[in-house]
């Protein structure tokens, strides 16, 4: 075998900091060597693998397509070196700094993780996280990809190839604007006064439509109104300026329950719950810190935090 991990190793340090002289430093490494390393790579795969703008070397396509792949080996590699205590590198508490890459689908990434992550970092600040959020095809197809190491997301998962775990509950409810007719009321509204409504909803491709799909229409039996936004935000500040009602987790809307500006609708309809899910590669083992950050579950985290449905 000729490629070699040392060369997989300054490639990615040359992708995420953008030139040779700030790879070199972070490895370390001589310039010179840095730069030597990446021709004899480049050399070695037939093809150049950044583009040149001044100072500043730039992934190109080849290159891209490149650091995902570098990235999950040297994820492997050192996932190795930790389990056999191969830390000659290691800090005073006996492990290599970690970078945990970690995909969450909308509800997730922008309302239960960001207070995780910061606790975590808190008492993990050697370890890094970095978080992307997409819809759950989004992120599925992260995982697929080996882009993340593991995806949280909130509607189901169809890949045969990955492994799906229960991460936690959510619960939903249906709010409106505080002052729309339906809040505040003592009745309960009923199955024809929700179906006369304009609805707000998620994209198609969206765990939170594809759910809402599955736990309103067998009640509902359709919506006689809808407006499509593709953001949870959009879809609270319509809902709160009095474009329509919608149904989201209590997670999203909290902020806006404790102003005021968005009030949970009493309905015929039984509570409204969804799992969170996990999901990994099969073959692709969880890292220590990644275990750590996801210990427990979505409402051991946060159910305290959630306001009560009335």
């Amino acid at each position: 075998m000729r490629l070699t991990l040392r060369q997989l190793q300054i490639f990615s340090a040359i992708a995420e900091s953008g030139s040779t002289t700030a790879a070199a430093a972070s490895i370390p490494l001589s310039q010179s060597a840095t730069s030597a390393a990446l021709a004899e790579l480049e050399s070695l795969l037939g093809a150049p693998l950044f583009d040149r703008a001044g100072k500043r070397l730039l992934l190109n396509e080849t290159g891209r397509a490149l650091h995902s792949r570098a990235r999950a080996v040297l994820s492997a590699a050192m996932e190795i070196e930790r389990d056999f205590g191969v830390d000659g590198a290691a800090g005073r508490h006996g492990a290599l700094p970690a970078h945990i890459r970690l995909g969450a689908s909308t509800t997730i990434g922008n309302y239960v993780m960001p207070a995780r992550i910061a606790q975590f970092q808190r008492e993990r600040p050697r370890v890094t996280v970095e978080m992307r959020i997409g819809n759950t095809q989004d992120i599925v197809a992260a995982v697929l990809r080996t882009d993340v190491d593991v995806g949280l997301i909130e509607g189901p998962c169809h890949s045969d190839e990955l492994d799906v775990q229960a991460w936690g509950t959510d619960e939903l409810a249906i709010v409106s604007a505080a002052g729309h007719p339906l809040a505040g009321r003592g009745e309960a509204a009923s199955v024809n006064e929700l179906r006369a409504q304009r609805w707000l909803l998620r994209e198609a491709g969206s765990g939170t439509r594809e759910l809402l799909d599955q736990l309103l229409l067998p009640h509902l039996g359709g919506f006689e109104s809808t407006t499509q936004l593709g953001d949870t935000e959009a879809i609270k500040q319509a809902t709160a300026a009095g474009l329509g009602i919608t149904c989201l987790s209590l997670h999203a809307v909290r902020d806006q329950l404790a102003l005021g500006r968005l009030a949970v609708l009493r309905t015929v309809l039984p509570p409204l719950r969804r799992p969170f899910y996990r999901i990994r590669q099969r073959y692709k083992r969880g890292a220590a810190a990644l275990d750590d950050l996801l210990a427990g579950h979505a409402g051991a985290a946060t159910e305290a935090e959630a306001p009560a449905a009335p």
